[in-house]
C-alpha cells in the first residue's frame, strides 16, 4: 500500500509533468480550478489548485474532502502512484471504476486531453 508521502510525491511528479507538457495537454492543464484528490485507502485528501499548468497542493486533510472542489478525484494510493508512473492507464481505470473523476461538463471536455 502506498504511503501518504508516496502519494504526495506522485502528485508533485504529475505537476512537474503538466508543467513540461505541450499542445493540447498544456492547454487543458492551464485551467484555474480548485482540486481535491481523495486517497481512499488512506482516507486522506490532498486539496489545492490546478493553476498555471501545475498542481499546487495546499493542504492534506484526514477523511474525505472538506469542501467540494471544482475538480474531484478519488482512488487508492497504489492507483495514484501507478498512474503517475505510467503503469496504469487513466481511461481504463476510470472506465472500470477504480478512479473517480468529477468535474463540470466543460472542465471534463478540457481535461480529456490529459486523460
Amino acid at each position: 500500500m502506498a504511503t501518504i508521502t508516496e502519494c504526495r510525491d506522485a502528485l508533485d511528479t504529475l505537476s512537474d509533468n503538466l508543467a513540461r507538457a505541450n499542445g493540447d495537454v498544456r492547454g487543458a492543464a492551464a485551467l484555474d480550478r480548485t482540486l481535491s484528490c481523495h486517497v481512499t485507502d488512506l482516507d486522506t485528501t490532498f486539496t489545492g489548485r490546478l493553476a498555471d499548468g501545475r498542481i499546487e497542493v495546499e493542504s492534506t486533510v484526514a477523511g474525505p474532502p472538506p469542501a467540494k472542489a471544482q475538480i474531484r478525484l478519488a482512488m487508492t494510493g497504489d492507483d495514484l502512484v501507478s498512474m503517475v508512473g505510467g503503469d496504469l492507464n487513466f481511461a481504463k481505470a476510470w472506465a472500470s471504476g477504480r478512479v473517480r473523476l468529477e468535474a463540470g461538463f466543460r472542465d471534463l471536455l478540457r481535461l480529456r486531453s490529459l486523460l
